[in-house]
């Protein structure tokens, strides 16, 4: 019989394999070759385990730091520098220069000019550096007026008027020619509605002339079927009702584009989810369409109640003679009037200021509503 091989076990080897250990078991030669196999197996695998776990730890290292770095634009956070962006984007920039440059020079360089303001101002002899300080003078006779206070209910009452009447229809109208399945026939029907908003205050004021005035259409025709006929054109309690019409006729189109673009926006889907459901219409119009022109609706609506003062200056003026300053008279109209007209510069500059001020009032506090109701607004809620 061969003698049965000794085994040694080396204490000194390391657990990765540098040393294979011999079987327990094989010829006196001590030529097992399963032995080794499987040592080296065990080694090739624990480097493969610590070679995974380095890269899991390297992994969450990389993983933190980006966590913790630096939410800047620079380089260290992975950004571009404001010098990198600007010659990346010159070319739109060098296309914007032109309209702040128009920004700047009509409407935040005339700014200054409020300073008449709160002087005695004379545009022929002095000028503003020479126009005397009296502080809030123009405004204390801007209060003590009570034709100012009547003037301005008269803007409110008309702007109302016209929200009530005519904020609506472009949101009808638009609800409308979206159901229109044909191409060819929604593209006319949304030309000739916005047509009207080409065409400046004369013509239109002339167009309601010739069919509502006392010589007009209308009025000629009662008169030849034997009925009295009518003058809308010159009555004083119609006329706010009158220029709300106008008002309608001539840039209802305009919304109707506005609100034609945020149904586009609409998903399909929704609608064939509301069919599928039973829904018929008019229940889809309510629960689907009106809710997706909500934000737009609340935005326009903000904004419609922001210019509750800027009433068509054009419009009214063209008209005031016809029906009486006592009906017609808007803050516009009463400023050119009794400042601009007489000379009185700084009381013009005052009233001016009110209005601005009086608009942003007016801005806050509906954009406040909207927020109440869940809608954004002209801006988000913090």
């Amino acid at each position: 019989m061969k003698p049965r091989a000794t085994v040694t076990t080396d204490p000194d080897r390391t657990a990765d394999g540098a040393g294979a250990s011999a079987g327990g078991s094989g010829d006196g030669d001590g030529k097992d070759g399963s032995g080794t196999r499987t040592d080296r197996s065990r080694a090739i695998g624990t480097r493969g385990s610590r070679t995974a776990k380095k890269a899991k730890r390297a992994k969450r290292a990389k993983k933190g730091s980006a966590n913790t770095a630096p939410t800047g634009t620079g380089p260290q956070a992975g950004g571009i520098t404001w010098r990198q962006r600007l010659r990346r984007d010159r070319t739109l920039v060098l296309m914007t220069l032109p309209a702040i440059a128009l920004l700047l020079l009509f409407n935040y360089i005339p700014l200054l000019g409020n300073i008449v303001a709160f002087q005695d101002y004379d545009v022929y002899d002095l000028g503003i550096t020479g126009s005397p300080f009296v502080g809030f003078d123009n405004f204390t006779r801007i209060f003590e007026d009570y034709r100012f206070w009547e003037v301005l209910i008269n803007t409110l009452v008309i702007f109302i008027t016209q929200l009530v009447l005519f904020f609506p229809i472009p949101i009808a109208i638009a609800l409308l020619v979206n159901t229109i399945m044909s191409a060819r026939v929604r593209a006319w029907v949304q030309a000739v509605v916005y047509l009207p908003h080409f065409f400046s205050w004369v013509l239109v004021v002339t167009v309601f002339q010739q069919m509502f005035g006392g010589a007009g259409l209308v009025a000629q025709w009662l008169r030849e079927h034997g009925h009295e006929g009518f003058d809308l054109m010159t009555d004083p309690g119609f006329f706010k009702f009158l220029v709300s019409a106008q008002a309608v006729w001539k840039d209802a189109g305009w919304g109707v584009i506005v609100f034609l673009a945020a149904l586009a926006a609409v998903n399909t889907d929704l609608y064939e989810a509301a069919a599928v459901d039973g829904a018929g219409r008019w229940r889809r119009m309510w629960h689907v369409t009106l809710p997706a022109l909500r934000p737009v609706i609340a935005l326009l609506l903000v904004l419609r109640v922001g210019s509750a003062l800027n009433l068509d200056f054009e419009q009214i003026l063209l008209q005031r003679d016809q029906v009486g300053a006592g009906a017609s008279e808007i803050l516009d109209t009463y400023i050119w009037w009794t400042g601009i007209k007489t000379g009185d510069f700084g009381y013009a500059a005052a009233a001016g200021i009110f209005k601005g001020l009086f608009s942003v009032a007016m801005v806050l506090g509906a954009n406040k509503v909207a927020h109440m109701l869940g809608e954004q607004g002209v801006y988000s809620k913090k």
